[in-house]
């Protein structure tokens, strides 16, 4: 196998394709990527990548199915110009709400997209914090779960440091609340949550002490900003002395940046796994981070076969 990495990037996040390829001193991979009228995509590889260890970076976020089927198709076209081996990197992967049955009659969508994703070429897999960790068990192929956790910890000891609470915005967070927790030796608490229907939901009590106290809401994901908005005025109305947020995944859908904007909420500290939207970026209190480096560092191990968790002791 050729030695030098080749790494390609959809059109989904091409401002941290460059970062990366910056981080690693490489090149960004020629392609073309276009769109017939009738939506259809096309997809040219620019270059030789026979034998090569080639990474493909793609989100897959809004317009989540037309950034899925471009990574699909960029796979094949490189397993069809032989590539010797192809990594997809996808710091956020869609459909990963979608990753269990939770009434009869319903797809797990999330089991669905790693099909697709092995059958269009994949030899491996390095996503972001997913949603669900059992989606790894999804994929016949190696999976490389990375968190974005030593960068929104590096955040919280350098700007918010006196009488921290973590805050779980539901129980099924609780596990990374309890491990931001220990890190930043500061005390826990949990929202107890009641989803009345899909990106509806409606904070009903916290269970444990926040008064006077700074509280960082910790979450993977915001999409419409409901449960986080609801858990920042439920805190506010307990007595916490200030509220933020810091989730990886800025979905940042819907009414989201304004109910952000209306929120106590002082600060949202999100990753550039998805692109801000325009609005998004107008909006004062999100701050975000670059995920670069990690990334880069991930891709580096990868094509070196070396570790990747170590990253993250």
């Amino acid at each position: 196998m050729d030695q030098e990495i080749k790494l390609f990037g959809g059109t989904s996040n091409p401002g941290l394709t460059v970062e990366v390829c910056q981080y690693l001193g490489v090149q960004p991979g020629k392609i073309l990527a276009k769109t017939f009228s009738d939506g259809e995509i096309q997809v040219e590889i620019g270059e030789n990548i026979r034998g090569r260890d080639v990474f493909v970076i793609q989100s897959t976020c809004t317009p989540v199915n037309d950034n899925l089927m471009q990574l699909l198709i960029i796979m094949d076209a490189m397993r069809r110009a032989s590539a010797e081996r192809i990594t997809a990197v996808i710091p956020y992967y869609g459909y990963s709400r979608q990753d269990r049955k939770v009434k009869p009659r319903v797809p797990i969508s999330a089991k669905l997209v790693a099909d697709l994703i092995t059958t269009a070429g994949a030899h491996r897999v390095v996503s972001m914090d997913l949603h669900a960790g059992q989606i790894q068990g999804y994929f016949n192929i190696p999976v490389d779960n990375i968190f974005a956790a030593p960068i929104l910890l590096k955040y919280i000891q350098n700007n918010l440091q006196d009488h921290l609470v973590i805050i779980s915005p539901d129980a099924g967070g609780v596990e990374r609340a309890r491990a931001f927790a220990k890190r930043l030796d500061a005390s826990l608490a949990i929202i107890d949550k009641r989803r009345e229907a899909p990106n509806v939901s409606r904070a009903m009590n916290i269970i444990g002490e926040v008064k006077g106290k700074t509280a960082i809401i910790l979450d993977d994901m915001v999409d419409t900003a409901g449960t986080l908005t609801q858990a920042a005025v439920a805190l506010k109305d307990r007595g916490a002395g200030s509220v933020h947020a810091c989730c990886t995944h800025p979905v940042l859908s819907g009414p989201c940046i304004e109910r952000i904007e209306a929120s106590p909420i002082d600060t949202l500290v999100v990753a550039n796994t998805i692109p801000l939207t325009e609005r998004a970026k107008k909006c004062h209190k999100i701050i975000v981070l670059s995920i670069a480096e990690l990334l880069g560092e991930t891709i580096k191990r990868c094509h070196n076969s070396h570790s990747v968790s170590t990253l993250f002791v």
